[in-house]
C-alpha cells in the first residue's frame, strides 16, 4: 500500500464510461494520482489527455496497470520493459505468463489484482 500519490499509466485506456479502464482512470484521479491513459487512437479519457504509446511517456512511472488481453500486450513486452515501471498490475483477464516472466527477468515487480479493488480497499 502506498501513502503518496503515484504516476500511473493505464495501458488500454478507454473513453467508454462502462469500461473498467475508464473507471480506473477516473478513480485513480479521485485518489490524487497522476494518470497517463495510453491508447493509440484516443485524445482524451475523462478529460485527461491520452498518450498514444508507452514510448511517448517521458516521466517515471510508479505503476503500469494493464487493460489489454495477453495477445495484445505480447507485442508491447519490450516497450513495457523499456518503460521500467516500479510495478505492473495485471487486471483480471490481462494475466500473461510470458509477460510476467519478462518482468521477472528485468526485476520489475508485478501482481495479479484489480486496480479498482485495490483503490477502493486502500491497498493501492
Amino acid at each position: 500500500m502506498t501513502t503518496h500519490p503515484q504516476t500511473v499509466a493505464v495501458l488500454g485506456a478507454s473513453n467508454k464510461p462502462d469500461r473498467y479502464s475508464y473507471k480506473a482512470v477516473r478513480l485513480l484521479k479521485e485518489h490524487g494520482h497522476t494518470v497517463i491513459p495510453i491508447h493509440p487512437a484516443l485524445t482524451e479519457v475523462d478529460t485527461t489527455p491520452v498518450t498514444p504509446t508507452l514510448a511517448d511517456i517521458t516521466a517515471p512511472v510508479d505503476t503500469l496497470t494493464l487493460y489489454l488481453n495477453p495477445a495484445r500486450s505480447a507485442d508491447l513486452t519490450e516497450d513495457i520493459i523499456d518503460l521500467n515501471p516500479a510495478r505492473v498490475i495485471f487486471n483480471p483477464g490481462t494475466e500473461s505468463p510470458d509477460l510476467a516472466a519478462a518482468l521477472d527477468e528485468n526485476s520489475i515487480p508485478h501482481q495479479d489484482a484489480c486496480t479498482l479493488v485495490l483503490l477502493n480497499t486502500h491497498q493501492f
